[in-house]
C-alpha cells in the first residue's frame, strides 16, 4: 500500500474534522466562535487537495460549499465581534 502526499493531506483534513466535531459535541468549542468555522475552512481546503488528485465530483461540491459556509461563519464571527465592541 502506497499512500501519497495528497492522501496524507486529505487524511489530515479528516482528522481535523473529527476532532472539531468531537470538541463541538463535548462543548469545548463554540459553534458560533472563530475556531469552529476556521477549522472547518481548513478541513475543506485539506480534503479538496486530496480530491484534486483523486477527483470525485460530489465530494468536490460538498467541499466547495463547506468552504463557502465556513468563510461566512468567520465573517459573521468578526461582524458580531465588531458590534459587541
Amino acid at each position: 500500500m502506497n499512500i501519497t502526499i495528497p492522501e496524507i493531506i486529505g487524511f489530515t483534513g479528516v482528522a481535523l474534522l473529527i476532532i472539531t466535531y468531537a470538541l463541538l459535541q463535548l462543548e469545548r468549542i463554540d459553534p458560533k466562535g472563530f475556531w469552529y468555522s476556521f477549522n472547518n475552512l481548513v478541513v475543506a481546503i485539506l480534503v479538496t487537495v486530496s480530491l484534486v488528485y483523486t477527483p470525485n465530483l460530489p465530494s468536490l461540491v460538498i467541499e466547495f460549499f463547506w468552504f463557502i459556509i465556513s468563510a461566512y461563519g468567520i465573517y459573521m464571527y468578526f461582524k458580531r465581534r465588531r458590534v459587541d465592541g
